[in-house]
């Protein structure tokens, strides 16, 4: 009896809802993709895919009118009887006459700049229509690679040699959604994903979201790498000029004007293109838009292109956002890609309030099997059709997928990966059993060998096994390493064990003890890379290190949603160092400085007496209006510019051999980046602490500071690091307050200036200063140029940087590099 009423049920939703289905052409019978299709006066809407097919859900049988609307061609209207018979459309679309008579032409003043004057100062009210609203929302996206090489410096690049065909092109990346949206202007979104879909990977999620496919007009900005400047922006006249290309009228006779959008100025966040704004009440009608990589500041991009089809109905009086396509080409180290994403809105609603605890923390929510919908399923909610090519990647795929599921295919995979080759000895190895996903890894000396003036020439080898859980996203992995210094003739092992518990709750766990070599500043400001180059060829040996045999473990997790709390404990047997060579590539007569920071010219006192010491840690990281994605296998944080992310910590030693060692301390830190519309933004960093009991600590317990003596960064901390100081001349063992503030103009600046917008970079300008007690503060002001380089390679960065303390103390170039 249940199958049958379940069988019955069934049948009333299949013949309860239709579906339209047909082509668009033009009169050549050229397919028309992208059209704007609409049930007329509602909210029930779909776009035609790359070849002009199309779909459209009908609930109700009987007569539905359909308005196919696509720029540059005269929207058309279809009565569409909806019943059993019902048999597809070909729908012909013939070109739209723009007539520049429509608008009446002021010799004094640009038409096309009154129009948008008007537009400027109508958004507001045309964005409130829109300011809240639920819909239903559908996107895909595909990424296609052509003449993809073999090899990338060096590396081979046969992951995707399956999927491509034997031009090395092909679809490389295919994925589906379907999902839930309530939204409020400007940025309060909540999504259900109904429906995840990854070709190739039925475990897979696909990122396409409505966070992602939210670019208003009507705003200011329109957030890309870079915070691009909208056509109608309040200062949009600052960065466009325009030219009135004529108008038109809808099929409810509503005179849309065309309005050709010219950047003044190619370098700066701006876009060029085509925008419709309808006469008298100025709302949107569509946009035709492109940007360049370089005025998005992506060097890795070529162009981008952005489509958005809007729809009147004449029951609310109410412009909406239909349709939106994004497409993109891009290419770097002859890797070319292009692809892009389509994007359906459709069944709005428009409440004038929502119930309080409408918005949460958690923006998007994927639901249970969410990704394990059947393809019947597809079938019937897909509002644009698949294409040929899309349908054969899918059943290509999901074969390949059972294929590469199998133990027999991931052996023989595995069999070619693990080939041991002679030079492995040197450069490391790695042994996989994909079917059981475990791996068992040698870290070769290749990578890990370096010099300091300590351990003279010394290098490390490593074995580690590591095992996943794919399904709750979940590892545990341990290992062991050891190192030897050739000068001090010096082993030192160690071996650790952590985990990731859960993703949930991102809880890990770890274990790690033996004896190894370390900087004074456990935050190492100074690589082994640099400090081997400054050694060897300008005799600056700058790394201070001392020895420790110790024990330590620590367990950190998520207390809830924003604050992070992690408990560590160590036992350490701290020794001094001494260094133990003069060896040098370029022969001079300078010598080394002493391994003790504070006695540089005295190698005969220690900088520590030997010790031992427990140390406790715990630390907490409360990241303010913190937003998260739920998903079967796991929560995801999300960042939040908006507000500061607040960390604090508690460290006490104790248990020492020496009283005098046993303290107290407390920290705190704030850091944030503020985004200042396009006009950059600006990095924040301020540490603070203070000491208890702490007369006559060691050194190594001392609070030290990421100097800079070798005029070279590496790496992304420029906001955590001083350029000038000395590394260890204002540690201390009282109070600190430590502040970093630099601004990034985002081109702002530099895109204004001729000759130099050529050069693509970006303005650095920086404050620091740092206050302990007993000392003048220190301060740091800095101007510099990023994003420097040659074609798309763009990793180089040069600041001027001066320092005071009491008065002026010297300058210095800095040349940073930042992968």
């Amino acid at each position: 009896m249940k199958k049958n009423f379940t069988l019955l049920f069934l049948f009333f939703a299949i013949i309860s809802q239709a579906q339209i289905k047909g082509v668009v052409k033009d009169v050549n019978g050229k397919p028309l993709p992208f059209v704007n299709i609409f049930e007329e006066n509602t909210y029930n809407a779909t776009t035609s895919n790359e070849l002009g097919k199309f779909e459209l859900n009908i609930k109700t049988p009987g007569k539905h009118v359909v308005i196919f609307q696509y720029l540059g061609y005269k929207t058309a209207k279809q009565v569409v009887d909806v019943n059993e018979n019902l048999q597809p459309l070909d729908i012909v679309l013939l070109e739209e006459e723009i007539s520049l008579n429509e608008v009446v032409v002021n010799i004094n003043d640009n038409p096309a700049n009154e129009i948008i004057r008007n537009a400027i100062k109508n958004k507001k009210e045309n964005s409130k229509k829109t300011g809240k609203y639920t819909a239903d929302f559908y996107s895909r996206g595909i990424f296609r690679v052509k003449n993809l090489p073999k090899t990338i410096l060096g590396q081979k690049l046969d992951f995707f040699d399956e999927v491509i065909d034997s031009t090395r092109s092909g679809i490389l990346y295919l994925s589906e959604t379907v999902s839930k949206v309530t939204f409020q202007k400007p940025d309060k979104l909540k999504e259900v994903i109904l429906a995840s879909k990854v070709s190739g990977n039925d475990s897979g999620f696909s990122f396409n979201s409505a966070s992602s496919a939210n670019f208003d007009f009507y705003e200011n900005y329109l957030e890309f790498d870079a915070n691009v400047v909208s056509p109608i922006a309040d200062n949009a006249f600052n960065y466009y000029k325009y030219k009135f290309e004529g108008s038109f009228f809808t099929e409810n006779r509503q005179q849309v004007n065309k309005i050709k959008i010219i950047p003044r100025r190619e370098t700066e966040p701006v876009m060029s293109g085509y925008i419709y704004i309808v006469d008298d009440t100025y709302a949107v009608y569509a946009v035709d838009v492109s940007l360049t990589g370089k005025q998005m500041q992506n060097p890795a991009l070529n162009t981008l292109n952005l489509k958005q089809s809007f729809s009147y109905n004449n029951n609310t009086k109410i412009w909406t956002k239909n349709t939106q396509t994004l497409d993109f080409d891009a290419g770097m180290f002859g890797v070319n890609m292009s692809g892009g994403f389509t994007y359906v809105f459709s069944n709005f609603e428009f409440p004038e309030q929502f119930e309080k605890k409408t918005f949460t923390a958690e923006v998007i929510r994927f639901e249970e099997n969410a990704n394990k919908k059947e393809d019947s399923f597809w079938q019937t909610i897909r509002p644009v059709p698949l294409t040929d090519e899309e349908v054969k990647d899918y059943a290509k795929k999901d074969a390949l997928q059972e294929k590469k599921k199998s133990k027999v295919y991931l052996d023989s995979i595995d069999a070619k990966r693990n080939k041991f080759g002679i030079m492995d000895v040197l450069n490391g190895y790695s042994y996989s059993n994909s079917y059981k996903k475990w791996t068992i890894n040698y870290n070769g000396p290749a990578l890990n060998t370096s010099f300091n003036t300590v351990q003279g020439w010394n290098t490390s080898v490593g074995l580690s096994f590591f095992k996943r859980n794919e399904d709750k996203n979940t590892y545990y992995q341990f290992g062991t390493n050891v190192g030897y210094g050739f000068s001090d003739e010096a082993f030192r092992p160690t071996a650790y064990f952590s985990a990731k518990l859960s993703n949930k709750s991102k809880s890990y766990l770890t274990v790690f003890g033996g004896n190894s070599v370390n900087q004074f500043n456990p935050e190492e400001p100074i690589s082994k890379l640099v400090n081997t180059v400054s050694t060897l060829f300008f005799k600056d040996n700058y790394m201070k290190l001392y020895e420790k045999n110790f024990a330590t473990a620590s367990f950190s997790r998520e207390v809830f949603n924003g604050l992070n709390m992690t408990a560590a404990v160590e036992y350490a047997e701290r020794k001094p160092l001494f260094n133990t060579t003069d060896y040098t590539l370029i022969k001079n007569d300078d010598l080394y400085t002493s391994n003790n920071p504070l006695l540089p010219l005295d190698e005969t006192v220690a900088a520590i007496d030997r010790h031992n010491l427990v140390k406790l840690n715990i630390a907490g990281r409360i990241k303010f209006g913190q937003e998260y994605i739920t998903r079967p296998d796991g929560k995801y944080n999300l960042g939040n510019d908006k507000y500061p992310t607040l960390l604090f910590g508690y460290e006490k030693g104790f248990a020492s051999n020496n009283d005098n060692y046993n303290y107290d301390k407390v920290t705190a830190r704030i850091t944030q980046n503020l985004t200042l519309g396009n006009k950059g933004e600006t990095g924040i960093n301020i540490r603070a602490g203070k000491f208890f009991n702490a007369e006559n600590i060691s050194f190594v317990d001392y609070k030290h500071f990421n100097g800079n003596e070798t005029h070279v960064s590496i790496g992304t901390s420029f906001i955590n690091s001083f350029n000038l100081l000395p590394y260890y001349a204002a540690s201390t063992n009282d109070s600190y307050l430590e502040t970093h503030f630099e601004h990034n103009d985002k081109g702002y600046i530099m895109n204004k200036i001729p000759l130099l917008n050529k050069l693509q970079s970006k303005l650095m300008l920086g404050f620091k200063n740092l206050a302990v007690p007993d000392r003048k503060p220190y301060q740091e002001f800095s101007v510099g140029l990023s994003n420097l380089g040659f074609g798309k390679v763009r990793i180089f960065r040069v600041d001027y940087v001066r320092s005071y303390q009491g008065g002026f103390q010297g300058d210095g170039v800095m040349f940073g590099i930042n992968f």
